[in-house]
């Protein structure tokens, strides 16, 4: 029998709303230790807001002995401002494999996972490989 998605997708996720505040994302990513968040707008998923695209979007300056008020301004954005919208999806009855393509063809680090439309989970390629590493027998130091 062939693994699937359902079989190994994180169904607890970090959730923003297009309107939040990119200090609010912020904080999420160094709280958590997470580098994807999903975008929902009326319980649907609208985009992806990754931890790179929130650096991109806030000043480098932030921390640093030359920040200014106008780079502390940019962590007031809002998430649909940094976001990418319509983001690759998949099934969680998809093999590993499929799931493995769809990252790799969309060059992206992680893929959410929809049921009927519905956010169900999310997968990254980290999930991937340590299956891969289970189904090898693998221990994570030898992979």
């Amino acid at each position: 029998m062939s693994v699937i998605i359902a079989d190994i997708m994180k169904t607890r996720v970090v959730t923003l709303e297009m309107d939040d505040r990119l200090c609010v994302a912020k904080e999420i990513f160094e709280q958590a230790k997470l580098h994807h968040l999903l975008v929902v707008e009326e319980n649907q998923l609208v985009g992806i807001l990754a931890e790179k695209d929130l650096l991109r979007a806030i000043s480098p300056h932030l921390g640093t002995s030359a920040e200014t008020q106008k780079d502390l301004d940019t962590l007031q954005k809002r998430v649909h401002q940094a976001m990418t919208r319509e983001p690759a999806t998949a099934s969680p009855h998809l093999s590993l494999d499929h799931a493995a393509r769809i990252l790799l063809e969309h060059d992206i680090g992680c893929l959410p996972i929809l049921d009927n439309g519905q956010l169900v989970g999310m997968i990254t390629w980290k999930d991937l490989l340590r299956a891969y590493c289970e189904h090898e027998n693998m221990a994570p130091s030898e992979c």
